[in-house]
């Protein structure tokens, strides 16, 4: 036996004969890492926070820096409440474009490792790496996972490292940031049963409150909790929890993409709009985003919703079913405006709008209901749309802009990327151009 020979069966017996071998990636304070890495001398190492304009409006905090944290700042909280606790504190306003780069560039180093990634969401991914011993042990893999990404992008990130998804994302969550944490089942007892209910994932603060009225306040009384009692409380999930206690979970890594079951864009106002042109202006420029990302699924929506926030953060959505599914954002548009004239009050504020095309079809499967007056018109319609959808791929989103978009001024603050909407929907993560 050669010296490979042996290496490779030192290798094997790091991996199950049975079973798989996960990892859940998550990367560390994204959105303010982010910004580090594009801008070292501003951000790295200082308090820093995303949230929303604090000059115009009350700002959220979103996601802040490890440096941040440590002073006490928090997701949820408000920019003022967070000013106070550290004045010192750097604010920066969302920049999702940026984010998605950085995000496709993550993704694509940890499929450098497997084909079987599952993207779930912007900042962190779940991989399957039980066919992957020709790039060593588990702990191998994940050790240069953590360091190509800090090398390459200047990126904390940390890993989980377990048999299956339930207990690499519990791992992965134990050592931040850039932290790597190999959970077993076996470690189960002695890992999490000493935890509250609330700290298992997939249990939320409404369940975990029930659990706790009913006696069971963590992982481990929730392991040994009877589980006809907890299928009389919760239903089919009681079955679901029992096994998770014990660290079981048989959910698999998806590769392929599901079909996406909506599609959406909102966006955040920099200041609130009350005049209807404002806000027809903004419902077109979401309009036509849904669309383009509907169209680049070869998807169509047969319902389209509405979102509206107040500045008091009330918030609003209405829907309406078409005659017809559609991929055209004039359509869109039409019907966002009516759900807008019919459940808004005129010159009410607004803080937020979103539209949300529902109940996707694939296109080659609806049945497209032309209007008898408009058959000979449609396919020069669709051509049309094609070789626009084709120019702002190469070029860009605004290669190609109406007036309608931009209203008098050219360089209206109702004319750039928070206007346009942003989306967090992993399908966005998969687009190429025009960004």
């Amino acid at each position: 036996m050669n010296e490979n020979e042996t290496s490779r069966d030192n290798i094997q017996q790091y991996y199950p004969t049975k079973g798989r071998v996960i990892l859940h990636l998550d990367m560390n304070a994204f959105y303010c890492s982010v910004h580090a890495a594009e801008e070292p001398e501003k951000y790295l190492g200082k308090p820093t926070a995303v949230a929303g304009s604090m000059e115009l409006r009350k700002g959220i905090i979103v996601t802040c820096s490890y440096a941040a944290r440590k002073l006490g700042i928090r997701t949820g909280m408000h920019v003022k409440q967070a000013m106070r606790l550290c004045p010192h504190l750097i604010v920066i306003r969302p920049d999702f474009y940026l984010y998605r780069k950085y995000s496709r560039a993550f993704i694509d180093i940890a499929r450098s490792y497997t084909p079987l990634v599952e993207v779930v969401s912007i900042d962190e991914c779940y991989m399957d790496i039980t066919g992957s011993k020709i790039f060593g042990t588990p702990l191998d893999i994940a050790n240069e996972l953590q360091t190509r990404i800090r090398e390459e992008l200047s990126l904390p990130c940390s890993i989980g490292v377990a048999p299956n998804k339930l207990l690499a994302k519990m791992a992965s969550d134990m050592k931040k940031p850039n932290g790597i944490t190999i959970l077993r089942i076996r470690d189960v007892p002695q890992q999490l049963w000493h935890r509250p209910c609330g700290e298992l994932f997939g249990i939320g603060r409404k369940t975990a409150d029930k659990l706790s009225r009913a006696g069971i306040r963590t992982i481990g009384e929730l392991a040994h909790a009877d589980e006809e009692r907890l299928v009389s409380l919760f239903g089919i999930q009681g079955h679901w929890m029992k096994q998770a206690a014990h660290g079981l979970d048989d959910g698999q890594v998806k590769a392929e993409r599901e079909q996406s079951k909506s599609i959406g864009h909102t966006t955040t106002l920099p200041r609130d709009v009350e005049s209807k042109e404002e806000v027809k202006r903004v419902l077109l420029n979401l309009a036509d985003q849904v669309a383009r990302r509907i169209r680049k699924q070869k998807l169509m929506a047969q319902t389209v919703q509405l979102t509206i926030r107040n500045p008091e953060m009330k918030t609003i959505t209405r829907s309406s079913t078409l005659q017809g599914p559609t991929d055209d954002a004039d359509i869109l548009l039409d019907e966002a405006w009516k759900l807008y004239e019919r459940h808004w009050t005129s010159g009410s504020p607004i803080r937020l709008l979103g539209i949300t095309g529902q109940n996707l079809v694939p296109k080659q499967e609806a049945a497209v209901q032309l209007d008898l007056f408009d058959f000979e018109r449609q396919p020069k319609r669709e051509q049309l749309i094609e070789t626009m959808d084709r120019i702002r791929d190469k070029y860009g989103e605004n290669a190609i802009v109406t007036l309608g978009m931009i209203g008098d001024d050219p360089s209206s603050l109702l004319r750039n990327h928070r206007v346009r909407g942003t989306s967090l929907q992993t399908d966005t993560l998969h687009e190429s151009g025009g960004e």
